[in-house]
């Protein structure tokens, strides 16, 4: 089902098309579809930011006429953001090979809890929010990042926003056969990742994470082995900004190494809040977000969890 878009201001000034053009409308409402997109495609707010940017400054270089042309402004805005998104992905794996540490998706808020975007404000503007659900959960954009750029790309054009691989077509440059192709492939990774788990319920999860907190902040080893996958996996990303702990792997070693981080830093406060439509941990220090926690599950335990902490990656979450 495509995510329906909300009305929002130009991101160029309004002279840049005019007051009467009419197409203004359709363009400017287009800009949380964009982002929604572009997020899933990147995994990034930041990158999802810029390539939004890029598409809208390739509209207004148009001139009137040419712009008065295009039949669908929405649809033009698309193609273009996504291929856009394409050609990072293609670098993005140089760049991430330089990059310090373990990268891991940039975590966001639900909407009510988002935190004055980038520019500092105390309100994030709500083109900028992403819509939650299962395509945004954390588990699901690590998957994605197995996936090679034309993969994802079709993938989440196609059974994500749900565009006909005729379209997806013009985006990646191949047949629609091709990329029908591509599109199953994605579809069989994402279904590889989660064939020996179990169902997790809503409300389970819920008590997963909840029991979690309670077990660590009560420094409960036995308690927090009993909640994690006997191979339960726990990664942390720094961005070389801050330290992060290597991957640890196996329930009591996650356990051990989590009592001992808390007894180093003993005014930790856990928070549960929904962590790209999950439940997950915000761990606050003196008042500032130091990382974001989200979690994978496994039946009826906890199989691994991201934390980031990486301050680039926390603007949304109050990071000081």
């Amino acid at each position: 089902m495509r995510i329906e878009s909300e009305p929002t201001e130009p991101t160029e000034p309004a002279e840049a098309s005019g007051p009467t053009d009419p197409a203004l409308s359709a363009v400017t409402s287009e800009r949380r579809q964009l982002i929604n997109l572009a997020y899933r495609l990147l995994g990034s707010l930041a990158d999802a930011e810029d390539v939004v940017q890029e598409t809208y400054a390739r509209w207004y270089a148009m001139s009137p006429e040419q712009r008065e042309a295009i039949d669908s402004p929405g649809g033009w805005l698309t193609r273009v953001a996504s291929r856009v998104c394409l050609d990072l992905l293609r670098s993005a794996r140089a760049r991430r090979e330089s990059y310090v540490g373990e990268w891991i998706p940039e975590p966001v808020p639900d909407h009510t809890e988002w935190v004055g975007g980038r520019g500092g404000g105390a309100t994030a503007d709500p083109a900028d929010r992403v819509t939650l659900d299962e395509s945004v959960n954390m588990a699901f954009l690590v998957v994605l990042e197995s996936m090679t750029p034309a993969e994802r790309v079709a993938f989440i054009l196609h059974d994500v926003f749900r565009y006909s691989f005729a379209e997806v077509a013009e985006v990646v440059g191949r047949t629609p056969g091709a990329c029908r192709q591509l599109a199953s492939s994605a579809r069989r990774r994402v279904r590889a990742s989660h064939a020996a788990e179990g169902p997790t319920p809503a409300a389970r999860r819920v008590r997963l994470v909840r029991d979690f907190k309670r077990a660590w902040e009560a420094k409960d080893i036995d308690a927090l082995v009993g909640l994690l996958d006997p191979d339960a996996m726990g990664l942390s990303d720094g961005g070389g900004l801050v330290s992060a702990a290597p991957p640890t792997g196996g329930s009591e070693r996650i356990a051990r190494f989590l009592v001992a981080l808390s007894g180093a830093a003993a005014d930790l406060v856990l928070l549960e809040r929904t962590v790209n439509g999950q439940p997950g941990l915000v761990v606050q220090q003196g008042g500032a977000t130091r990382a974001v926690m989200a979690f994978d599950f496994a039946g009826d335990r906890i199989k691994g969890f991201w934390a980031v902490r990486n301050p680039e990656k926390l603007q949304a979450w109050g990071v000081c």
